[in-house]
């Protein structure tokens, strides 16, 4: 019978004996500490989304963390339908270009302004949509309909206010306005009711039975406009509305085109006032040379300047007045 084998020693010391058992490790914490692992790995089927914190920059810095990445919204996508669209249109004056291929799409609710220096081609784009101007190229679409393959029907939806009114002003202001609804195709009864209506909206009602031709500038260019609304058209397109208008018949005039647009109504607007159309607009283009430099909100035109100096910048910019030293040594 063998012999039991001797109890091991420590290191360079006494015999203390039978060493006690070790406990045998859980097999998780021995493979653990392995570094191997008995479960398979899991596979992520779908991709990780992106992890979006609610805190600024300033709260992450403060924190001494690493700078979150800030997701900016989206800016907002237009979803009203567009009642005008104008695609490249030209016209020339023999030598001189006039317009340069315009090109706009206004949103119905729309109050747009059309802005530029003289001679810009404001008046000819203006009369190319409503159809007064007939252009050398380029394609006018209002509310679907074609301004020049079908002038009738778009004429019905567009109501006009042109530059250089020429009214028929020895009819009195009731009788200008009831040609203005005949010729729309309206009854004599909606003619009345309108004509009442329109001008104590525009305060003209004393006016009615006096001959336009005894008008002042802005009393003709309120009945012009009344006529132009007579209709109840979806575009109206005016040419200097407020030009010789006073400013209480103005604020007037700009309350009930307000409250036209806000009923789904579009209003293009040509004006000198860069300050009254970054008041009352929405959008707005500025045209140089025939050109369409800008387009868009008012806010996105600007920028960081006020609605005017963006336009003199893009209109070429302040001109010194050099060579006038004349002028500074008076005459006495």
């Amino acid at each position: 019978m063998a012999e039991a084998a001797e109890p091991t020693t420590a290191q360079g010391g006494a015999d203390t004996g039978p060493a006690p058992r070790a406990k045998r490790a859980p097999a998780k914490t021995a493979a653990a500490a392995a570094g191997t692992s008995t479960r398979a790995p899991r596979t992520r089927t779908t991709a990780a989304k992106p992890r979006q914190s609610t805190r600024t920059k300033t709260e992450t810095a403060a924190a001494g963390a690493a700078p979150t990445v800030v997701l900016e919204a989206p800016k907002p996508v237009e979803t009203r339908p567009t009642v005008l669209t104008i695609s490249g249109v030209q016209k020339r004056y023999g030598d001189t270009v006039a317009v340069d291929g315009v090109t706009l799409d206004i949103a119905e609710g729309s109050f747009y302004g059309i802005v530029g220096p003289n001679g810009a081609g404001k008046t000819t784009t203006l009369s190319i949509i409503t159809g007064l101007l007939r252009p050398d190229a380029g394609r006018v679409v209002v509310h679907g309909v074609d301004v020049w393959a079908e002038p009738v029907r778009a004429k019905h939806i567009i109501g006009v206010l042109p530059d250089k009114l020429r009214l028929f002003d020895r009819l009195t202001g009731a009788q200008f306005l009831r040609y203005a609804g005949t010729l729309r195709g309206l009854s004599a009864k909606t003619v009345r009711a309108r004509t009442g209506d329109l001008a104590a909206a525009f305060g003209i009602e004393d006016a009615l039975d006096r001959l336009v031709a005894d008008y002042s500038a802005g009393m003709t260019k309120k009945i012009a406009l009344a006529a132009a609304m007579i209709h109840s058209p979806r575009l109206l397109v005016l040419d200097e509305p407020f030009e010789s208008v006073d400013p209480v018949s103005a604020a007037n005039i700009i309350d009930i085109l307000q409250r036209y647009t806000a009923a789904g109504g579009t209003v293009v607007v040509s004006s000198h006032g860069m300050d009254m159309i970054q008041r009352v607009c929405d959008s707005v283009a500025i045209i140089v040379r025939g050109q369409v430099l800008a387009s868009g909100t008012i806010d996105e035109v600007r920028g960081e300047q006020t609605l005017e100096e963006r336009f003199v910048d893009l209109a070429g910019g302040r001109k010194a007045a050099e060579g006038m030293e004349w002028l500074h040594s008076f005459s006495d």
